[in-house]
């Protein structure tokens, strides 16, 4: 019996000094990994910071033209388009010519400053004439004075037309050219050559906006209205480009109710230099909550490892002393996970190749 004892006792001594050099083994890997020269280049490493908990609200709404940058043409006469030189979306700048419409109208009124021009130079010939007659004595002053005043009569009704024609941009043959009013992309096109045009469409012809501002139209339903103020900040992500965020504020909220969405509207204004904001987009608007429920560290959402139902990120004191740390979730927002683990002053948190690192240090 004692040696069974005896034997048992062995191969338990021999079985935990195996299974401890195994651990001691791996835990000396892990501790031996560091971060190539290679991989840091693309690996993003921030402090964890202790923060107050913001609860947010994510509200949905959609990237317009800002209405006081936009320009829309409509056309002042009736015609048949002869001639478009723009596309959606081009860029263009003031007095380029967009397009040529041929016109009856415009024919018209060159055909009635043609027949005011020889009416001008007639009554000059005229009162040329009575002129020499009246030196002679052979009319009266008060002939050539009614002269006169036609040649004024002609002159006036000249000049309007001039004016007329130079507003709409006649160029001859009946046609008259549609101009840029100022600089900026085409955002709506709605005319092409063979088109017929009329002054009373509701339509315009195109639109004009520089698009170095847009604006974000937030939908509010009735029971997000009390976390919601003006000049609230706001972080926008796009369908688009969802890792890109912008932020911006409330600058205006619409105090009526949107009939057909059946929301509230508040607008936030946002430049748009690298034209990425494009109007039409379908956009996500967080806001923060002014309440507060107490302070947490801050972890970075794209830090956290997911592996059997459990959350892991890799912290970070140096190159070579990377570790695995399970965490505890407490409350979480569009960009950080708070939780209940505490930190050192020097660790950090890979937020980037944090999968990558994550399993070299578990092989």
């Amino acid at each position: 019996m004692k040696k069974i004892v005896y034997v048992l006792s062995v191969f338990v001594c021999l079985y935990s000094c195996t299974n401890q050099k195994e651990k001691t083994e791996t835990e000396e890997k892990k501790a031996t990994y560091c971060l190539t020269e290679q991989l840091k280049k693309t690996t993003e490493i921030i402090p964890i910071l202790e923060k107050p908990i913001h609860e947010q609200l994510s509200l949905s709404g959609k990237i317009e033209y800002n209405e006081n940058d936009l320009v829309s043409f409509k056309s002042l006469l009736q015609g048949v388009v002869d001639k478009v030189n723009f596309e959606l979306s081009d860029y263009v700048q003031k007095g380029q010519v967009l397009a040529v419409v041929k016109s009856n109208e415009v024919l018209e009124l060159t055909q009635q400053k043609r027949f005011f021009q020889n009416q001008l130079e007639l009554s000059r010939k005229q009162l040329k004439t009575k002129k020499e007659l009246l030196a002679d004595g052979m009319t009266s002053q008060q002939d050539v004075t009614a002269t006169e005043y036609e040649i004024q009569l002609a002159q006036i009704e000249l000049d309007k037309l001039n004016a007329t024609l130079g507003m709409y941009r006649a160029v001859g043959n009946g046609q008259f050219q549609i101009l840029a009013p100022k600089n900026g992309y085409i955002v709506q096109k709605n005319m092409s050559v063979g088109q017929s045009i009329t002054a009373d469409s509701e339509a315009a012809l195109f639109s004009i906006s520089n698009l170095k501002q847009v604006w974000v139209m937030v939908n509010i339903y009735a029971n997000n209205l009390q976390y919601v103020k003006q000049g609230d900040n706001v972080k926008v992500k796009t369908l688009a480009y969802p890792d890109r965020i912008y932020s911006g504020k409330i600058d205006k909220i619409y105090n009526v109710f949107d009939d057909n969405e059946h929301v509230l509207k508040a607008r936030v204004v946002l430049e748009n230099s690298d034209l990425n904001l494009m109007p039409g987009l379908s956009a996500e608007i967080i806001i923060d909550k002014q309440n507060v429920i107490g302070n947490g560290f801050a972890v970075p959402n794209n830090a956290i490892v997911f592996e059997n139902n459990k959350e892991y990120i890799v912290v970070y004191t140096d190159d070579c002393h990377l570790t695995i740390r399970k965490i505890t979730t407490i409350a979480a927002n569009e960009e950080y996970t708070f939780v209940e683990e505490k930190f050192a002053p020097n660790e950090k948190v890979v937020t980037k190749n944090a999968l990558l690192i994550y399993e070299e240090l578990n092989k």
